[in-house]
């Protein structure tokens, strides 16, 4: 698989997608400053999610529910309303893009209406579709009839719905998927249910697929570490300046800092799990010396296996 000019796979770098989310706040500058602060810190893309509150949340039927659900019974406003606040205006779209390339980084956003999807077309380089719309075909064919790279979350979803989604999906040239689990209140209570061993799973039920990864609300980077050990070379994790920050996707963030440790952490990773052929190392050549048994006649060291 390849996003622009950067191959993803098993036999590459890991590729990491800072999910700026809602903690641009609102704030075009902030939104810019985020995407400096995702450069310096390692991200090969920043991803935004362009929603419009009116064409994906019923004010009515949520209000109607009497009570707000999972990580949204936090929030302090309504659900429309915190949308609303955090919507990514149209009008930042080409300004973000362009600040992502100046800073070398792929710009992605989630289109989360059909109209997104032809607005975003001509800024990214590849589509990521969000958890919650695996089972909207209108937007998976409409998606994926762009030719364009596919990046699927599957969070709160079946093995079939997940066929299904393929199936939607047949004009993409090629789909990555990403092991999710939508539990975002960042509580270490998640981490027995993030079940990193999916990825096994879609290996060998989606060999279609070129990539596999995970999208992740867990503290720290444990299960980023799980994930590429196990063959995820797509890791997308939200990004902020600051988790204590006011707003829904602050908490379960990782500041510059902790990213710049993931990343790093993850580097050395790939370097430790080699190619999987076992043979004596260049560095081990004089320690298969110095520690195996052998007889000595004087003149020079015989190994005993010799």
């Amino acid at each position: 698989m390849k996003i622009l000019n950067r191959p993803i796979g098993l036999n590459h770098p890991t590729y990491f997608i800072a999910d700026i989310g809602s903690n641009h706040e609102g704030n075009l500058l902030r939104a810019v400053q985020l995407i400096h602060l995702a450069a310096q810190a390692g991200a090969d893309a920043v991803k935004f999610q362009h929603f419009r509150a009116e064409h994906l949340v019923s004010d009515a039927g949520f209000k109607a529910l009497g009570a707000k659900l999972g990580h949204q019974a936090k929030w302090k406003d309504s659900v429309y309303d915190t949308y609303k606040q955090y919507e990514v205006p149209w009008e930042w779209t080409s300004t973000l893009a362009e600040e992502c390339r100046k800073h070398n980084v792929h710009f992605l956003s989630t289109p989360y209406d059909l109209e997104a999807v032809d607005h975003l077309d001509p800024w990214v380089p590849a589509f990521k579709i969000g958890s919650g719309d695996i089972d909207y075909p209108e937007i998976l064919e409409k998606i994926a009839s762009k030719r364009k790279p596919v990046i699927l979350s599957t969070g709160a979803s079946r093995l079939d719905e997940i066929d299904r989604a393929f199936a939607h999906l047949w004009e993409a040239p090629v789909i990555a998927l990403l092991q999710c689990n939508t539990n975002y209140t960042g509580d270490q209570a998640a981490f027995k249910h993030v079940n990193l061993n999916v990825i096994h799973t879609y290996h060998e039920r989606f060999p279609d697929a070129r990539a596999y990864g995970l999208s992740d609300h867990t503290p720290g980077h444990v299960a980023v570490l799980g994930a590429v050990t196990l063959g995820g070379r797509i890791i997308e994790k939200h990004f902020t300046d600051d988790t204590n920050r006011e707003g829904p996707d602050h908490p379960f963030a990782l500041d510059p800092k902790a990213w710049r440790l993931m990343v790093n952490d993850v580097r050395r990773l790939e370097m430790a799990l080699g190619d999987g052929v076992k043979l004596v190392e260049e560095n081990e050549e004089q320690t298969r010396i110095i520690q195996r048994r052998g007889t000595w006649n004087g003149k020079r060291l015989r190994p005993a296996h010799a």
